[in-house]
Protein backbone atom coordinates (compact mmCIF):
# COMPACT_ATOMS: atom_id res chain seq x y z
CA UNK A 1 0.00 0.00 0.00
CA UNK A 2 1.16 3.52 -0.84
CA UNK A 3 -0.47 6.85 -0.07
CA UNK A 4 -0.03 10.09 -2.00
CA UNK A 5 -1.48 13.28 -0.54
CA UNK A 6 -3.04 16.04 -2.61
CA UNK A 7 -2.20 19.13 -0.55
CA UNK A 8 -5.13 21.53 -0.83
CA UNK A 9 -5.43 22.88 2.70
CA UNK A 10 -8.86 22.17 4.15
CA UNK A 11 -9.72 20.04 1.12
CA UNK A 12 -6.60 17.89 1.32
CA UNK A 13 -7.21 14.24 0.42
CA UNK A 14 -5.30 11.01 0.02
CA UNK A 15 -4.84 8.76 -2.98
CA UNK A 16 -4.45 5.21 -1.71
CA UNK A 17 -2.72 2.74 -4.04
CA UNK A 18 -3.51 -0.72 -2.70
CA UNK A 19 -3.36 -4.01 -4.60
CA UNK A 20 -6.55 -5.82 -3.66
CA UNK A 21 -7.89 -2.64 -2.11
CA UNK A 22 -11.39 -3.01 -3.58
CA UNK A 23 -12.01 -5.66 -0.95
CA UNK A 24 -11.08 -3.14 1.75
CA UNK A 25 -12.93 -0.19 0.24
CA UNK A 26 -15.55 0.02 2.98
CA UNK A 27 -13.02 0.74 5.71
CA UNK A 28 -11.36 3.42 3.57
CA UNK A 29 -14.59 5.10 2.49
CA UNK A 30 -16.56 5.00 5.76
CA UNK A 31 -14.69 7.90 7.45
CA UNK A 32 -15.50 10.13 4.47
CA UNK A 33 -19.27 9.62 4.61
CA UNK A 34 -21.30 12.01 6.73
CA UNK A 35 -24.28 9.89 7.59
CA UNK A 36 -26.13 10.29 4.30
CA UNK A 37 -26.92 7.77 1.60
CA UNK A 38 -24.37 6.63 -0.97
CA UNK A 39 -24.89 6.09 -4.69
CA UNK A 40 -22.37 4.09 -6.71
CA UNK A 41 -22.25 5.13 -10.38
CA UNK A 42 -20.72 2.76 -12.90
CA UNK A 43 -21.21 1.45 -16.42
CA UNK A 44 -22.81 -1.88 -17.19
CA UNK A 45 -19.54 -3.60 -18.10
CA UNK A 46 -17.70 -2.57 -14.93
CA UNK A 47 -20.77 -3.23 -12.79
CA UNK A 48 -20.92 -6.80 -14.06
CA UNK A 49 -17.34 -7.34 -12.93
CA UNK A 50 -17.04 -5.39 -9.70
CA UNK A 51 -20.44 -4.24 -8.37
CA UNK A 52 -21.18 -7.14 -6.06
CA UNK A 53 -17.73 -7.25 -4.39
CA UNK A 54 -17.88 -3.50 -3.76
CA UNK A 55 -21.45 -3.51 -2.42
CA UNK A 56 -20.62 -6.43 -0.12
CA UNK A 57 -17.53 -4.62 1.16
CA UNK A 58 -19.50 -1.42 1.76
CA UNK A 59 -22.25 -3.34 3.56
CA UNK A 60 -19.67 -4.99 5.82
CA UNK A 61 -18.53 -1.49 6.82
CA UNK A 62 -22.09 -0.45 7.61
CA UNK A 63 -22.56 1.55 4.40
CA UNK A 64 -25.88 1.14 2.61
CA UNK A 65 -25.36 2.04 -1.03
CA UNK A 66 -27.51 1.96 -4.12
CA UNK A 67 -26.23 1.41 -7.64
CA UNK A 68 -26.85 3.29 -10.90
CA UNK A 69 -25.39 2.36 -14.28
CA UNK A 70 -25.09 3.82 -17.76
CA UNK A 71 -24.00 2.21 -21.01
CA UNK A 72 -20.21 2.13 -21.50
CA UNK A 73 -18.36 4.43 -23.86
CA UNK A 74 -17.44 8.06 -24.46
CA UNK A 75 -20.66 8.74 -26.36
CA UNK A 76 -22.60 8.19 -23.11
CA UNK A 77 -20.77 10.96 -21.23
CA UNK A 78 -23.69 13.14 -22.18
CA UNK A 79 -26.50 15.37 -20.98
CA UNK A 80 -28.89 12.46 -21.51
CA UNK A 81 -26.88 10.24 -19.16
CA UNK A 82 -26.61 13.07 -16.64
CA UNK A 83 -30.39 13.48 -16.63
CA UNK A 84 -30.87 9.76 -15.98
CA UNK A 85 -28.39 9.91 -13.11
CA UNK A 86 -30.08 12.95 -11.56
CA UNK A 87 -33.25 10.87 -11.47
CA UNK A 88 -31.27 8.07 -9.80
CA UNK A 89 -30.04 10.58 -7.19
CA UNK A 90 -33.63 11.55 -6.46
CA UNK A 91 -34.72 7.91 -6.20
CA UNK A 92 -31.84 7.23 -3.80
CA UNK A 93 -32.90 10.27 -1.75
CA UNK A 94 -29.44 11.80 -1.83
CA UNK A 95 -29.13 14.92 0.31
CA UNK A 96 -26.25 17.22 1.17
CA UNK A 97 -24.83 14.66 3.57
CA UNK A 98 -24.72 12.00 0.86
CA UNK A 99 -21.91 10.93 -1.42
CA UNK A 100 -21.46 9.60 -4.92
CA UNK A 101 -18.90 6.85 -5.52
CA UNK A 102 -17.51 6.60 -9.06
CA UNK A 103 -16.56 3.03 -10.01
CA UNK A 104 -15.15 2.94 -13.52
CA UNK A 105 -12.86 4.60 -16.02
CA UNK A 106 -12.50 8.19 -17.10
CA UNK A 107 -15.99 8.46 -18.55
CA UNK A 108 -17.59 7.37 -15.29
CA UNK A 109 -15.29 9.48 -13.13
CA UNK A 110 -15.95 12.62 -15.19
CA UNK A 111 -19.70 12.05 -15.37
CA UNK A 112 -20.19 10.96 -11.75
CA UNK A 113 -18.06 13.87 -10.57
CA UNK A 114 -20.18 16.29 -12.57
CA UNK A 115 -23.31 14.83 -10.98
CA UNK A 116 -21.76 15.16 -7.49
CA UNK A 117 -20.72 18.76 -8.19
CA UNK A 118 -24.18 19.81 -9.34
CA UNK A 119 -26.65 17.70 -7.32
CA UNK A 120 -27.87 20.01 -4.55
CA UNK A 121 -24.99 22.31 -5.58
CA UNK A 122 -22.39 19.82 -4.46
CA UNK A 123 -22.24 16.64 -2.39
CA UNK A 124 -19.47 14.24 -1.41
CA UNK A 125 -17.49 12.48 -4.13
CA UNK A 126 -15.24 9.39 -3.99
CA UNK A 127 -13.24 7.85 -6.85
CA UNK A 128 -12.49 4.16 -7.44
CA UNK A 129 -10.89 4.08 -10.92
CA UNK A 130 -10.86 0.80 -12.84
CA UNK A 131 -8.77 1.71 -15.91
CA UNK A 132 -5.11 2.66 -16.16
CA UNK A 133 -6.01 6.04 -17.66
CA UNK A 134 -8.37 6.85 -14.80
CA UNK A 135 -5.89 5.61 -12.19
CA UNK A 136 -3.02 7.79 -13.35
CA UNK A 137 -4.93 10.84 -14.53
CA UNK A 138 -8.65 11.53 -14.51
CA UNK A 139 -9.45 10.28 -10.98
CA UNK A 140 -7.09 12.86 -9.45
CA UNK A 141 -7.49 16.62 -9.47
CA UNK A 142 -11.20 17.35 -9.41
CA UNK A 143 -11.88 18.16 -13.08
CA UNK A 144 -15.21 16.75 -14.25
CA UNK A 145 -17.24 17.19 -17.38
CA UNK A 146 -19.59 15.94 -20.05
CA UNK A 147 -19.49 16.03 -23.83
CA UNK A 148 -21.88 18.12 -25.91
CA UNK A 149 -22.22 19.07 -29.55
CA UNK A 150 -20.07 22.11 -28.71
CA UNK A 151 -17.09 19.93 -27.79
CA UNK A 152 -15.55 17.52 -25.31
CA UNK A 153 -15.60 18.50 -21.62
CA UNK A 154 -16.65 22.09 -22.32
CA UNK A 155 -19.43 21.65 -19.76
CA UNK A 156 -18.04 20.70 -16.36
CA UNK A 157 -17.10 21.67 -12.84
CA UNK A 158 -14.26 21.37 -10.34
CA UNK A 159 -14.98 19.11 -7.37
CA UNK A 160 -12.19 17.47 -5.40
CA UNK A 161 -12.89 13.91 -4.23
CA UNK A 162 -12.77 13.13 -0.55
CA UNK A 163 -10.51 10.17 -1.31
CA UNK A 164 -9.28 8.08 -4.24
CA UNK A 165 -8.77 4.30 -4.05
CA UNK A 166 -6.56 2.80 -6.75
CA UNK A 167 -6.49 -1.00 -6.89
CA UNK A 168 -4.05 -2.06 -9.64
CA UNK A 169 -5.47 -5.61 -9.50
CA UNK A 170 -8.56 -4.29 -11.31
CA UNK A 171 -6.43 -3.91 -14.44
CA UNK A 172 -6.58 -7.70 -14.86
CA UNK A 173 -10.09 -7.28 -16.30
CA UNK A 174 -9.15 -4.38 -18.60
CA UNK A 175 -9.11 -5.07 -22.37
CA UNK A 176 -5.60 -4.73 -23.88
CA UNK A 177 -6.60 -1.78 -26.06
CA UNK A 178 -7.89 0.12 -23.01
CA UNK A 179 -4.69 -0.64 -21.11
CA UNK A 180 -2.48 0.60 -23.95
CA UNK A 181 -4.61 3.73 -24.20
CA UNK A 182 -3.81 4.53 -20.57
CA UNK A 183 -0.07 4.35 -21.22
CA UNK A 184 -0.33 7.58 -23.23
CA UNK A 185 -1.08 9.51 -20.03
CA UNK A 186 1.82 7.79 -18.25
CA UNK A 187 4.13 8.85 -21.08
CA UNK A 188 2.79 12.40 -20.84
CA UNK A 189 3.98 12.77 -17.24
CA UNK A 190 7.52 11.86 -18.18
CA UNK A 191 7.59 14.33 -21.05
CA UNK A 192 6.14 17.32 -19.19
CA UNK A 193 7.75 16.95 -15.77
CA UNK A 194 10.17 14.11 -15.10
CA UNK A 195 12.93 13.16 -17.58
CA UNK A 196 14.10 10.37 -15.25
CA UNK A 197 10.62 8.85 -15.32
CA UNK A 198 10.59 9.11 -19.11
CA UNK A 199 13.95 7.32 -19.27
CA UNK A 200 12.61 4.64 -16.91
CA UNK A 201 9.64 4.11 -19.24
CA UNK A 202 11.95 3.68 -22.22
CA UNK A 203 14.06 1.17 -20.29
CA UNK A 204 11.00 -0.74 -19.09
CA UNK A 205 8.81 -0.45 -22.18
CA UNK A 206 8.50 -4.21 -22.65
CA UNK A 207 7.43 -4.76 -19.03
CA UNK A 208 4.95 -1.89 -19.22
CA UNK A 209 3.45 -3.17 -22.45
CA UNK A 210 3.06 -6.61 -20.87
CA UNK A 211 1.31 -5.12 -17.80
CA UNK A 212 4.01 -6.43 -15.47
CA UNK A 213 2.70 -5.82 -11.92
CA UNK A 214 5.92 -4.26 -10.58
CA UNK A 215 6.26 -1.96 -13.59
CA UNK A 216 2.60 -0.96 -13.43
CA UNK A 217 2.84 -0.25 -9.68
CA UNK A 218 5.78 2.10 -10.21
CA UNK A 219 4.18 3.81 -13.22
CA UNK A 220 0.94 4.42 -11.34
CA UNK A 221 2.64 5.71 -8.18
CA UNK A 222 4.96 8.10 -10.02
CA UNK A 223 2.22 9.37 -12.34
CA UNK A 224 -0.11 10.04 -9.42
CA UNK A 225 2.60 11.88 -7.51
CA UNK A 226 3.26 14.16 -10.49
CA UNK A 227 -0.46 14.82 -11.01
CA UNK A 228 -0.87 15.59 -7.29
CA UNK A 229 1.95 18.15 -7.48
CA UNK A 230 0.31 19.97 -10.37
CA UNK A 231 -3.07 20.04 -8.66
CA UNK A 232 -1.61 21.37 -5.40
CA UNK A 233 0.29 24.07 -7.31
CA UNK A 234 -2.58 25.21 -9.51
CA UNK A 235 -5.94 23.68 -8.58
CA UNK A 236 -8.11 25.61 -11.05
CA UNK A 237 -5.73 25.53 -14.02
CA UNK A 238 -4.77 29.19 -14.16
CA UNK A 239 -1.12 28.47 -14.83
CA UNK A 240 1.23 25.51 -14.64
CA UNK A 241 -1.53 22.87 -14.47
CA UNK A 242 -2.14 23.55 -18.16
CA UNK A 243 0.97 21.40 -18.78
CA UNK A 244 -1.29 18.41 -18.07
CA UNK A 245 -3.19 19.25 -21.26
CA UNK A 246 -0.21 18.26 -23.41
CA UNK A 247 -1.69 16.34 -26.34
CA UNK A 248 -5.26 17.09 -25.28
CA UNK A 249 -5.95 20.15 -27.45
CA UNK A 250 -5.42 18.21 -30.66
CA UNK A 251 -6.71 15.01 -29.03
CA UNK A 252 -10.08 16.45 -27.98
CA UNK A 253 -10.61 17.90 -31.45
CA UNK A 254 -9.82 14.52 -32.98
CA UNK A 255 -12.28 12.74 -30.69
CA UNK A 256 -15.07 15.17 -31.54
CA UNK A 257 -14.49 15.29 -35.29
CA UNK A 258 -14.09 11.50 -35.60
CA UNK A 259 -17.20 10.88 -33.50
CA UNK A 260 -16.92 10.05 -29.80
CA UNK A 261 -15.86 6.43 -29.43
CA UNK A 262 -13.86 5.89 -32.61
CA UNK A 263 -10.64 6.71 -30.76
CA UNK A 264 -10.14 5.92 -27.11
CA UNK A 265 -9.16 9.00 -25.13
CA UNK A 266 -5.58 7.86 -24.59
CA UNK A 267 -5.21 7.01 -28.27
CA UNK A 268 -6.34 10.52 -29.21
CA UNK A 269 -3.99 12.03 -26.62
CA UNK A 270 -1.09 9.99 -27.98
CA UNK A 271 -1.78 11.27 -31.49
CA UNK A 272 -2.24 14.78 -30.04
CA UNK A 273 1.17 14.66 -28.37
CA UNK A 274 2.78 13.80 -31.69
CA UNK A 275 0.87 16.63 -33.38
CA UNK A 276 1.82 19.14 -30.68
CA UNK A 277 5.48 18.15 -30.93
CA UNK A 278 5.37 18.51 -34.73
CA UNK A 279 3.73 21.94 -34.47
CA UNK A 280 6.40 23.02 -31.98
CA UNK A 281 9.11 21.82 -34.35
CA UNK A 282 7.59 23.74 -37.28
CA UNK A 283 7.39 26.90 -35.17
CA UNK A 284 11.03 26.56 -34.16
CA UNK A 285 10.17 26.09 -30.47
CA UNK A 286 11.23 22.45 -30.21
Amino acid sequence: METVGVELGERRYDITIDAGGLGRAGALIAPHLRGGAALVISDRTVAGLHAQPLLACLAAAGISAQFATIEPGESHKSLESADALYRACAAARLDRGSAIIALGGGVIGDLAGFIAATWMRGIGFIQIPTTLLAMVDSSVGGKTGINTAAGKNLVGAFIQPRCVLIDPCLLATLPPREYRSGLAEVLKYGVIRDPAFLAWQEANATALAACDPAAVAHAVARSVAIKAWYVAEDEFENGVRAHLNYGHTFGHALEKEAGYGRYLHGEAVGIGMRMAAELSRRLGIL
